[in-house]
């Protein structure tokens, strides 16, 4: 099996803790692209967010953000699929958060608005370098002629895994439920998920699904996981994601990208068993 495209999810995943990328990933990233390899990542963050990794990377294939709801293309901005929740849709579930007090941001493009910064939106804040605005929802909302890309909802897990099932009995198929994090509680629109996404990418450089490696270590990565050829988990995965997958690699804070590339797509392109 020859690999001719890896996504790779960025939080604890491409990235270690501090938010940094390894040298040794880097390289191994690079060679792959040096032969060939077309590399992009896949992420539940915002396209502002992602795009200084895309940069350091000198990744010039698409990227795939909001969990699969928008893939564009960094350098030039051109955006390939966008597909939001109705603003009718995201209303009603921005109210019912507030009724049962939990913590919401939502997404329009590049961004992020909340009815009110707390503790909770300077950790995201400092999790994804951006600024936070803050307005009144329902009035953004009712002013927003399409709809959004992402709801977040944000709390303990216990509580956010009781509120789960809940949410997907009242809207069903509309809205796609995931998790990136243990206090993260997304939602998207219900068609598109990473997996979709990268499907999607997969389709537009004519590269079968036995062709493609994915990496990630939550919830969310799932889809993509299952669709690729080969997908990986993460070392530091929850063990729920590492059953899923194929192989499972090192932490993120062990190089876990680098050595997936080096045994599954590196070794293998230079003749070495890998």
């Amino acid at each position: 099996m020859t690999i001719r495209l890896v996504a790779m999810d960025l939080d604890d995943t491409l990235l270690r803790n501090d938010f940094t990328i390894s040298p040794r990933v880097l390289e191994a990233i690079q060679k792959a692209q040096a032969q060939g390899v077309k590399m992009t990542i896949a992420t539940g963050r915002m396209t502002v967010s992602a795009r200084p990794y895309a940069e350091q990377l000198g990744v010039d294939v698409p990227v795939i953000t909001y969990h699969g709801a928008m893939i564009q293309q960094v350098l030039s901005g051109e955006i390939l699929f966008r597909r939001v929740i109705p603003s009718a849709l995201a209303t009603e579930i921005v109210q019912d958060a507030a009724g049962r007090g939990v913590y919401t941001q939502i997404y329009v493009r590049d961004r992020v608005i909340t009815a009110q910064r707390n503790h909770f939106s300077h950790e995201y804040e400092r999790i994804a370098s951006v600024r936070m605005e803050e307005a009144d929802l329902s009035i953004l909302l009712a002013q927003e002629p399409e709809g959004v890309e992402k709801i977040l909802l944000m709390g303990e897990e216990a509580a956010l895994d009781q509120l789960a099932p809940l949410l997907r009995q009242s809207y069903g198929e509309k809205v796609h439920i995931t998790k990136s994090k243990p206090c993260f509680l997304e939602m998207t629109d219900g068609s598109v998920n990473k997996g979709v996404a990268l499907a999607a990418l997969a389709e537009h450089f004519g590269i079968d699904p036995s062709e493609v490696m994915a990496i990630g270590d939550s919830f969310n990565d799932l889809e993509m996981i299952h669709y690729a050829g080969l997908g990986v988990a993460m070392g530091n995965a929850r063990p729920e994601i590492q059953e899923q997958a194929d192989i499972i690699t090192a932490s993120n804070e062990a190089d876990g990208v680098a050595e997936a590339l080096e045994n599954y797509v590196l070794a293998r392109r230079t003749g070495q068993k890998g």
